[in-house]
């Protein structure tokens, strides 16, 4: 494999750069034809290299790419999922460069260079990584087993429509397992499988109070003031240990053992880097629980926006008429968003204080996902990676979310591995994203190698 990567680099580079040229932004509707473009890009990809079949199929939303590739129908199929949407490139004057103009240079953290480019890892990169390995794999016989791909494009915007059209294609997308590179691992020489993911339940929270903005001088310390009354609601979500503070929250969590933990405890934290790299020099959070897994084993609970009142320049007297915030609670396994909800949205009314209306909008959630390490998969996933990186891969888990992939178990009945190459420092939907060719090329390397140990299992 690795004479075939060093035969074919430029090629290689040469056809994902034309890949990460075309800005399909899903967000963005003037980018609409950008979608179909790339999903053309991907389909005569898919045939060139040899896939049996490759077609652009309409889901509702942004079209999505589906390919089969059947060396017996008797033998296992491994069914791949990518997305070839981006996220939009604002802030544009932070960029290094032209966002969809991708280039290679030398980084503090990829010396060897990495792709400088929106979409260069997420999910590009680690999509192309797929189609060159079962490029390989097709051309030098060496492909073990049934193969289908399935890429969307509606991923950075919560694959509304992946759903209604997987339930429309279960035939189509029937496999054995899901294979997924859309995930970190944990360094750059620490080979890992992400074995879960926490869900997310969102939240706007509308808090009114007085029916017109008021003077502060004519009404303060006499009327409830909505900013002073939500920002006190906010402030009861925690306890004094870091625990989300509503009734029942935790009935439903399912703790991670003991040595699961101590698996996890393998891979190397350096806190002070840790904080350097966020901007802090302190850390907080649940109580008898290490940074890391206070950010992917238990559940968190956050504010990500909060406004009302007067925030321009100058001072202006006023008590507001209303405030607001934004809210996510990231989930973990056993907890159902739809609970969630349920929970907070009557929380959230039961401590609103009496001189106030309150409004709660749900937003988009995700189920939260595991998957166990003791099987076949994930054991032919960590092989590969050990052969490669040379050294025991570990599982990790994720704090983030991917909602595609509880879909996959609630309605193809199959678990995903999570085989991704990114590392916490590529940048993904910020400006100058980036990533490494050490990994790009050691993910190629890798993915052969996981089909071999997967039939051999």
């Amino acid at each position: 494999m690795k004479n075939y990567i060093e035969t074919e680099k430029e090629r290689i580079l040469a056809e994902l750069f034309d890949l990460l040229r075309i800005p399909s932004i899903s967000a963005v509707s003037a980018h609409k034809e950008d979608m179909y473009r790339t999903a053309e890009f991907l389909k005569n990809k898919l045939l060139a290299i040899g896939m049996d079949t490759a077609q652009v199929m309409e889901t509702g939303g942004h079209p999505a790419v589906f390919a089969s590739k059947t060396i017996d129908s008797k033998l296992p199929t491994v069914l791949v999922y990518g997305h070839y949407d981006v996220q939009p490139v604002d802030p544009l004057e932070l960029w290094e460069s032209e966002p969809f103009e991708p280039f290679i240079k030398p980084t503090p953290h990829h010396p060897e260079g990495a792709i400088i480019c929106r979409g260069a890892n997420d999910d590009k990169g680690q999509l192309f990584m797929h189609v060159v390995a079962m490029e390989y794999m097709i051309k030098n016989g060496k492909l073990p087993c049934n193969v289908k791909f399935i890429l969307e494009g509606e991923e950075e915007i919560g694959s509304s429509h992946l759903e209604a059209f997987m339930e429309e294609n279960k035939e189509l997308l029937a496999c054995d397992v899901v294979l997924v590179s859309d995930t970190t691992m944990a360094g750059k020489e620490m080979p890992s499988v992400m074995t879960g993911l926490r869900g997310l339940a969102y939240f706007e929270i509308d808090l009114y109070g007085p029916s017109r903005d008021l003077h502060s001088g004519h009404f303060g310390g006499a009327v409830v003031n909505p900013c002073t009354a939500l920002c006190e609601m906010i402030a009861s979500l925690h306890d004094e240990n870091g625990r989300i503070n509503i009734p029942h929250f935790y009935d439903d969590v399912e703790e991670v053992s003991e040595s699961e933990r101590a698996e996890m405890a393998k891979v190397p934290f350096d806190p002070e880097r840790y904080n350097q790299n966020v901007g802090v020099d302190y850390v907080t959070g649940e109580k008898g629980y290490s940074t890391r897994e206070r950010a992917t084993i238990r559940p968190a609970l956050d504010v990500n926006g909060i406004w009302g009142g007067y925030i321009g320049e100058g001072a202006k007297t006023i008590l507001p008429a209303c405030a607001h915030a934004k809210v996510s609670i990231r989930l973990v396994p056993g907890q159902n968003p739809h609970r969630v909800n349920e929970m907070f949205i009557e929380h959230i009314r039961k401590i609103a204080p009496r001189g106030t209306r309150v409004e709660i909008k749900p937003n988009h959630g995700a189920f939260p996902y595991v998957t166990p390490i003791t099987g076949r998969a994930y054991k032919a996933a960590a092989r590969a990676l050990s052969d490669v990186y040379g050294r025991e891969a570990v599982p990790v888990r994720g704090g983030g979310s991917i909602g595609v992939v509880p879909m996959f178990e609630k309605i193809l009945g199959q678990k995903t591995i999570l085989l991704g190459f990114g590392l916490d420092t590529d940048a993904i939907h910020s400006p100058n994203e980036n990533y490494s060719l050490a990994q790009f090329f050691r993910g190629i390397e890798t993915i052969p190698l996981f089909y071999h140990y997967y039939m051999e299992e």
